[in-house]
């Protein structure tokens, strides 16, 4: 018999609750996590090239709207050099198709299930009416009627599909860079792990009016690691007997080898000029705090997850938790033809992320304006509606909690009007990247300080909170009613129930 949720998180708690207790005191400063190691012979950095994920093309359009069909489907793919991974790929793809659209034009997406579990698909950052939010119990079963048991022992009213289901996204907002992925009650963990993510560009005239990098020198860069097993299988530590991980990895899963658009430690040949780098970190729980380890370069900062900010900001690092996202230009033109730049993360030793290689000196039409956007940053209303979301572990359980609760899809913690402001405010034990769906907000302050912290900037969708942190956000639903989410982004967290729901009325 497979267990249930609360029956695996009773029968895990003594083992859990060693293993939590210095979770965010033991761990490296800015990372939540324990390591998993590869078995496999890992490559030497910089030999693999950048790749760039593929840009989806629509199966027909209309005047409104364009239509997509994916299909999610098992691949072996060459990661390591000399080994072959299995992957689960949104068109066998890791990471999935790129869909470049447009704002307020309609992306209707066809999504077939041909895995063997069931899924679930959610935009990231979306604006999107809540029979296409991805809620976690909204399965699409596997095509060929087969699912693990597992996957629906536990899991009933959602509304299942077979085999398919049709997502529609508005795109009546910003242009900005999300991301989609799998969001299956207790498996977007692993499930994610394996593959099933991907990146969704919204574009508008704002943003085409500006004279940014464009073409070959906008690129993503979308960052993740992960482990592989000797004969070059990811390496997961999925509980033995029901959802989640083993109780070891329960403050989330880090691994040793950093991929760049799902190559191991890469290498990317540039003109000495500016690029556009679209920074994600997809990976479960890592924190990565980018760095050049040679030169002059830094990141100038143009957008955050809902899009442009208002004015550059210039970091001469970048923190980035898991789900956010960072819109950066980097000027190479301060190098010379020959010269590599190497990427680092800071927060694990300057350990390496990949490296670009200066080729030839070009002409450079682009430029960085001193206004990028119309945003503004909206001043703190008086006499709103206040909510505090405390993200903490244990409770009545061993896993994680949400102002003292387990996620249960039966209960809304909170009734939210539309088009009515409110602060909400977010309170940690430990390191949590908070993300809120269907509406993008602005990071007030953190610990009762106004000041903007320096990645705070703009709209957001995930913040990152430190250990023992309490940061306000502004926030203000609109358009669509229904039930939608609120939970930690370090996905072990998000599986071991730290997930609310709330409606929107």
């Amino acid at each position: 018999m497979k267990m249930s949720r609360r029956g695996f998180l009773a029968a895990s708690a003594g083992a859990a609750t060693l293993a939590l207790t210095g979770c965010g005191e033991e761990a490296k400063p800015g990372q939540a996590g324990e390591l998993l190691r590869s078995k496999a012979k890992l490559p030497a950095p910089f030999q693999v090239p950048l790749p760039v994920p593929s840009v989806k093309k629509p199966i027909r359009s209309d005047a409104k709207a364009d239509y997509y069909r994916v299909v999610q489907r098992k691949a072996s793919l060459e990661i390591l050099p000399g080994l072959r991974t299995e992957v689960m790929g949104y068109d066998g793809l890791f990471p999935g198709p790129t869909f470049d659209v447009r704002s307020g034009r309609t992306t209707v997406v066809e999504q077939i299930n041909e895995l063997d579990v069931s899924t679930v698909v959610h935009l990231h950052g979306g604006h999107t009416p809540a029979p296409s939010d991805g809620w976690p119990l909204d399965l699409i079963t596997p095509a060929n009627g087969g699912h693990t048991s597992e996957h629906m022992g536990h899991m009933s009213g959602g509304d299942m599909t077979m085999g398919r289901r049709t997502y529609t996204y508005p795109n009546t907002q910003r242009a900005a860079t999300l991301w989609y992925h799998d969001h299956t009650m207790d498996y977007t963990g692993p499930q994610v792990y394996r593959g099933l993510f991907g990146l969704h560009l919204i574009r508008d005239d704002e943003e085409d009016n500006l004279p940014l990098p464009k073409g070959d020198r906008e690129i993503p860069l979308v960052i993740a690691d992960r482990a592989f097993d000797a004969d070059g299988s990811f390496l997961y530590p999925a509980a033995k007997d029901g959802p989640g991980v083993e109780p070891t990895y329960m403050e989330g899963v880090i691994a040793d080898v950093t991929l760049v658009n799902g190559a191991p430690w890469p290498v990317h040949e540039v003109d000495a000029v500016r690029y556009r780098f679209r920074i994600l970190n997809a990976s479960n729980a890592r924190r990565y705090e980018l760095a050049f380890s040679n030169g002059p370069a830094t990141f100038v900062q143009i957008g955050s997850d809902g899009g442009l900010l208002d004015v550059p900001v210039e970091h001469q690092t970048i923190v980035i938790a898991p789900a956010e996202r960072f819109d950066v230009i980097v000027d190479f033109s301060q190098y010379q033809p020959g010269d590599e730049v190497t990427v680092v993360n800071k927060l694990d030793n300057n350990a390496n992320v990949m490296r670009f290689k200066i080729a030839r000196k070009a002409v450079d039409e682009s430029r960085i304006p001193a206004k990028l956007s119309s945003y503004a940053v909206t001043p703190r209303p008086a006499g709103v509606v206040r909510r505090e979301w405390r993200f903490r572990r244990g409770g009545g359980h061993s896993g994680w909690t949400i102002n003292g609760k387990a996620f249960d899809p039966a209960v809304m913690q909170a009734q939210v009007k539309l088009d009515q402001y409110e602060i909400w405010t977010f309170v940690t034990d430990v390191h949590h990247p908070v993300h809120v769906h269907l509406a993008p907000f602005q990071v007030l302050g953190r610990g009762g300080k106004t000041k903007l912290a320096e990645y705070d900037h703009g709209w957001k969708d995930t913040v990152d909170i430190r250990p023992a942190e309490v940061v306000e956000v502004l926030v203000r639903f609109t358009a669509h009613k229904g039930k939608y989410l609120i939970h930690c982004h370090n996905l072990e967290h998000e599986d071991m129930a730290m997930m609310a729901a709330f409606e929107t009325i």
